[in-house]
């Protein structure tokens, strides 16, 4: 099934040429369908990339998706238009009374900033604790996992001595757990920051369960409420071509930075990146759309927040469902 996305989004065309599947907003009022609804808070600059990215990865299901994508309220935003601000995003008090199968935030370049002192705090604040009673299950990227489970749990984050960057092994921690379906036991997730989270502080909230981490890179997903909160700390959203652009730019900029681990052939960055975490996002990505949302939200919007509704699958020890 295709994603519903608004009418002249640039991504739509982009999508098209790599044969995905996406259907604008004139024509899908014309399907007798409930799609899902899905809200994006985009925090990161290259605010199209991202788009794409996601979108890319969202389209890779059977579902219809519709998607809001919401922004920073006076937020200025330097690297993307104003017309496509205008025309594409919303900013939470438009869409606060609404009701959503599945939210996404995303990462911010503001890690290495304690998060009481981001300008847009109280209402990234604002827009997790609506998440709560408002969206079915809600997925935190990058910094925003970092900030969100600062805002429930009190879990804090640390500054790294130098950037964790490039490409990373991770391992699964159970397969039976409906996000790892069809996962091997080890996947590869691109990480890009500058600050860490530790499990050991992760491991003293009860409602917090470590499922996925690599041991060069530490944690990369944490699970609450079985599932209704999501956060990970890795991109894999990220295209082929990110990790490079970030290194090329930080070059750029005179910034100290090393090559991207495991990314370039050979470890030179003059060869073309070696993409090896697209099928795991894509069934990541998939599963979560499946398991967390689809299964569990209601049919009718309104009812989201009332009840937790329960995995409508059984798993074996092996891994397999009814």
């Amino acid at each position: 099934m295709p994603l519903n996305i608004p009418d002249k989004l640039p991504a739509i065309e982009l999508l098209r040429e790599e044969n995905i599947f996406v259907i604008d907003e004139t024509r899908a009022i014309h399907q007798d369908i409930r799609p899902l609804k899905l809200v994006i808070l985009n925090l990161m600059p290259l605010k199209i990339s991202t788009e794409t990215d996601l979108l890319r990865l969202l389209s890779n299901t059977p579902l219809q998706v519709e998607i809001d994508f919401l922004k920073i309220r006076g937020h200025e935003h330097k690297n993307t238009s104003a017309e496509h601000m205008r025309m594409f995003y919303t900013t939470f008090d438009k869409i606060s009374d609404n009701k959503y199968d599945g939210m996404i935030i995303t990462g911010a370049p503001v890690e290495h900033l304690p998060f009481e002192d981001v300008t847009y705090w109280d209402e990234m604040k604002e827009i997790m604790d609506w998440s709560v009673n408002n969206v079915t299950s809600s997925l935190f990227i990058c910094w925003a996992a970092q900030a969100s489970l600062f805002h429930f749990y009190g879990v804090p984050k640390y500054p790294l001595d130098k950037k964790m960057f490039g490409v990373f092994k991770h391992q699964v921690s159970d397969h039976k757990l409906p996000i790892f379906r069809g996962f091997d036991d080890e996947y590869y997730v691109p990480q890009s920051r500058h600050t860490e989270l530790r499990a050991e502080d992760i491991v003293q909230v009860e409602k917090l369960d470590i499922v996925s981490q690599s041991k060069d890179s530490g944690v990369n997903m944490v699970m609450a409420k079985n599932g209704k909160q999501i956060f990970v700390t890795g991109h894999s959203e990220y295209s082929r071509e990110t990790l490079n652009n970030e290194y090329q730019r930080d070059l750029g900029k005179g910034l100290p930075i090393e090559v991207p681990r495991d990314y370039y052939p050979d470890n030179d960055p003059k060869q073309k990146p070696i993409m090896k975490w697209r099928s795991a996002a894509n069934l990541f990505f998939t599963n979560w759309l499946n398991y967390y949302v689809y299964q569990k939200t209601p049919y009718n919007l309104d009812d989201i927040g009332k009840n937790d509704k329960p995995l409508l699958f059984d798993y074996h020890s092996d891994g397999s469902g009814i």
